[in-house]
């Protein structure tokens, strides 16, 4: 195989995606490392180098003397023509190495949709897409992030999965795998060793029987020396967990161009929608002088102007107030900016606003995610329409003309005067500017509604519910349009058949694992990307496998049926979830877990831990 030459890269859209020697990036003497690591993002450089967990790991992973950790991004299509032209096979940025000479390659799973891409990364590397297919000279596939909380659909592409947080979960299964390829010992055997250590599953070691109506009948370790229940791995002391600060600066603009500091692990908020915010408990968070002690560093490394809190929910972390002021007040004179994602109504602070655009101004977005308190108090948002109304008078009088705020189509138990709500929200904001008198506010009213589709995720309480269908969801979306009044007012919305394909993978069991393979094969790729996602592809995929997809996508499931993930241990129970949902049948609201412990099972799991998740020096 031939290695990326000058001449291929002049002839790509954007060469900086595939060059490597960025500042802070590694260059290691592969010779002298024991384990060659690729860590692979399963979407472009821009998308992948954004994302912080590839930052965390790749930095960890290099802390070791015995590793080279690299890394590797999915060409965009330009670029593979080239490369599948020239015979140049998928490499990594560091050495430009192909893939397949390293022991490790690591697939970050952040989207569902992302999955062809992994499978084309493979392929372009010369690697079998299917675990079952490969020899003892291929490298081992491993895939860890959100979405292998349900790995099924993956179950013969990776060898094996990491559940949980990878810092301490990869040195274990790398301290492993050193120790038995110094001892001669095969793929088979680590596999069988490694799936002993928490955290790890390897699919090949397990069964699932099915029964006539297409639901699991069992799934179970094929010998009792693998475990029935696999729990995910935490970090339990983050206030000294690893964290880089040499962070590396891409030669080209990236999604998310600024330093990345993240406060704190978990939310307490329990919205019935995020499994982000079920799979990430117990809530743990960094303290502010260590907070404060990493921006120092990571300004000085980088050069950076930017620093951007990051969590689930960055209003409430314990000590915001002082934090921001302290960031602000530390670099003002350097004019470092600080900002913020997305908040919640019911915690925004407009004085926090106005300290941070001292230095830099902001957008405001905001997320109220549903139209109407009914459906608000469904989802367990825990926010009215007072606050929202309330916040937006704030920034206008403070300033801001243009806000953005967040909804949802086709939430469980939703209806028409749902949906409506969400443009008369849109037409009441509109309304609370013009109440400004016009010697305070700003000129430019913009208001930016978004609604992506509901997509049912494993471990929340709406894992049972449909996803509302096709047909629905374009009434709905047509409905809003028609009632939003104001010009002011701008709409955009998702397609429904993205969020459908999507919805499949999230609830999937092993089936789906054939029908990505068959559509792959049929040219899928970039599936995330409206311009490549071609749903007859996926259709047709389905009808050769004979999958059908609305099984996954639009049926209500019982709540003693064997759901594909259900051997995975997130800390909360099903009990828990199942309370709930039928919390969210009657549009009750169970409040913040801050406000009193609601019981979710990550307290008392003996995985995890003992006592009160969110006071002060977590596990202190």
């Amino acid at each position: 195989m031939k290695k990326i030459s000058d001449d291929i890269l002049y002839k790509v859209e954007k060469p900086a995606r595939y060059i490597g020697g960025e500042i802070n990036s590694y260059n290691k003497d592969k010779n002298k490392v024991d384990i060659r690591f690729a860590f692979c993002f399963p979407d472009v450089y821009e998308v992948g180098m954004s994302h912080l967990g590839t930052k965390i790991l790749y930095h960890v992973l290099n802390k070791r003397e015995d590793t080279f950790c690299e890394r590797a991004f999915a060409p965009w299509p330009d670029m593979e023509k080239l490369m599948r032209e020239n015979e140049i096979s998928m490499y990594a940025l560091e050495t430009k190495d192909p893939l397949k000479e390293f022991d490790f390659i690591a697939f970050t799973l952040q989207y569902e949709m992302s999955y062809t891409n992994i499978l084309n990364m493979l392929d372009m590397s010369g690697i079998p897409i299917r675990a079952s297919e490969r020899s003892e000279e291929d490298p081992i596939v491993l895939c860890g992030g959100p979405c292998a909380y349900n790995p099924e659909p993956l179950y013969d592409i990776a060898d094996l999965f990491s559940l949980g947080e990878g810092e301490e979960h990869l040195n274990d299964v790398l301290d492993l795998y050193k120790d038995m390829k110094k001892q001669g010992k095969s793929k088979d055997e680590f596999l069988r060793e490694v799936a002993k250590i928490p955290g790890t599953y390897v699919p090949k070691f397990y069964k699932t029987d099915y029964n006539q109506d297409g639901t699991i009948k069992e799934f179970k370790p094929v010998s009792e020396e693998f475990p029935e229940k696999i729990a995910k791995r935490i970090i339990k002391d983050f206030n000294e967990v690893e964290y880089p600060t040499d962070l590396i600066v891409p030669y080209t603009e990236i999604v998310h161009d600024r330093i990345m500091l993240e406060t704190f692990r978990g939310c307490t908020r329990g919205c019935r929608f995020c499994q982000a915010g079920m799979i990430y408990r117990p809530v743990r968070e960094k303290k502010t002088d260590k907070l404060v002690e990493l921006a120092d560093e990571l300004i000085k490394k980088t050069g950076y102007e930017e620093i951007s809190l990051t969590s689930l929910s960055i209003c409430d972390y314990s000590d915001i107030k002082n934090l921001i002021f302290s960031l602000i007040e530390r670099y003002k004179d350097k004019k470092v900016g600080v900002s913020l994602p997305s908040i919640r109504i019911d915690s925004f602070a407009v004085d926090l606003i106005k300290e941070i655009q001292k230095v830099r101004k902001t957008g405001i977005t905001f997320a109220p995610e549903a139209g109407t308190q009914r459906m608000r108090d469904v989802i367990n948002k825990g926010v009215t329409e007072e606050n929202l109304i309330d916040s937006v008078s704030s920034i206008f009088k403070a300033g801001w003309s243009t806000v953005k705020l967040y909804f949802m189509i086709g939430l469980p138990y939703e209806t028409m005067e749902d949906v409506k709500g969400i443009a008369e929200l849109g037409d009441k904001v509109v309304d609370e500017y013009y109440k400004v008198p016009k010697t305070e506010r700003q000129k430019g009213l913009k208001v930016t509604l978004s609604s992506s589709i509901f997509v049912p995720k494993p471990f929340t309480p709406f894992q049972w519910s449909p996803q509302d269908n096709m047909e629905s969801v374009k009434e709905k979306i047509q409905t809003l349009r028609n009632t939003i009044k104001s010009r002011q007012i701008t709409y955009n919305w998702h397609e429904s058949p993205v969020s459908y394909m999507e919805a499949i993978f999230a609830r999937g069991d092993r089936r789906m694992c054939d029908v990505l393979i068959k559509a792959f094969q049929k040219g899928a790729k970039f599936d995330g990307w409206n311009q490549y996602f071609n749903f007859q592809i996926w259709q047709e995929a389905l009808e050769e496998c004979g999958v059908d997809g609305d099984f996954y996508a639009y049926r209500q499931r019982s709540y003693d049926e064997i759901l594909p993930w259900d051997f995975i241990d997130v800390g909360v129970s099903k009990e828990f979830l199942i309370k709930e949902n039928e919390r969210a049948k009657n549009a009750e609201v169970t409040p913040d877990c801050r406000q009193g412990c609601k019981l979710c099972g990550i307290n008392t799991n003996k995985h995890f831990k003992e006592g009160k998740c969110f006071e002060g020096a977590l596990f202190s």
